[in-house]
């Protein structure tokens, strides 16, 4: 293909991919009261028997909606770009790598879905330990647009950096790392995990960071044996 044949191709999987981004973000909208219930589980949780979230401004509760609804529907639509990005990325590659298609866009769904699943499960804790710091004439008083920013940014975090078995399988199978490398190297892998995590979570606490870099060290000791395993 020339040049303007691949950008030409690139377009059509930009479009597809915010086509299936609107209509992801429709349904998105439609049941976003449903997910914000869901969002909102973790400080509700953490407020007691009479939760309360409160909004400032009179536009600010539509945003939020939208904002959820936004969020909701790059995930509806996360499985038609991955399989766009695939279709763009297969025709250079040889037949026996293309097999991994549907291993590629399932793992990518399952680990992004795994890393979700894990901040719900990682957000209580968080939120316990910062909003219960200090004493108790200084209370939290939860806004939800700030709130949800949170939420939203650290559910992004977690699902985008859950996939980095993947990346390194990919890697592993261009050739470019190797099982014998990574074991001999796993100190200074595991130091980079930790100050990655510090560097990208949000706030200045302990356990955020390390909530998310020790699934990370788990994840990595797997995708030494993926990798290894595929190789053969």
């Amino acid at each position: 293909m020339t040049v303007l044949e691949h950008l030409e191709e690139l377009r059509r999987v930009l479009i597809i991919s915010l086509i299936g981004w609107t209509v992801g973000t429709i349904i998105g909208f439609a049941i976003s009261g449903f997910v914000l219930e869901i969002v909102l589980g973790p400080v509700k949780s953490v407020l007691g028997p009479k939760p309360i979230v409160y909004f400032t401004g009179p536009v600010d509760k539509f945003f939020l909606y939208f904002k959820v609804g936004i969020f909701t529907g790059f995930v509806l639509a996360s499985p038609i770009i991955l399989w766009q990005v695939w279709t763009f990325v297969a025709p250079g590659l040889h037949r026996k790598e293309r097999r991994f298609a549907v291993g590629f866009i399932g793992s990518a769904i399952a680990l992004f879905a795994a890393g979700i699943a894990f901040a719900f499960f990682a957000l209580p804790i968080a939120l316990r330990f910062l909003t219960g710091f200090g004493g108790s004439d200084i209370q939290y008083f939860p806004l939800a647009d700030r709130y949800v920013n949170f939420v939203l940014l650290i559910i992004a975090i977690f699902g985008v950096t859950f996939e980095l078995p993947l990346a390194m399988t990919m890697l592993g199978l261009m050739g470019i790392v190797t099982p014998s490398f990574l074991r001999r190297q796993r100190i200074k892998f595991w130091i980079g995990i930790f100050i990655g995590a510090n560097l990208f979570t949000p706030g200045v606490d302990p356990f955020t960071p390390l909530l998310l870099a020790v699934p990370l060290i788990l994840l990595f000791e797997v995708s030494i044996l993926v990798i290894g395993a595929l190789r053969k």
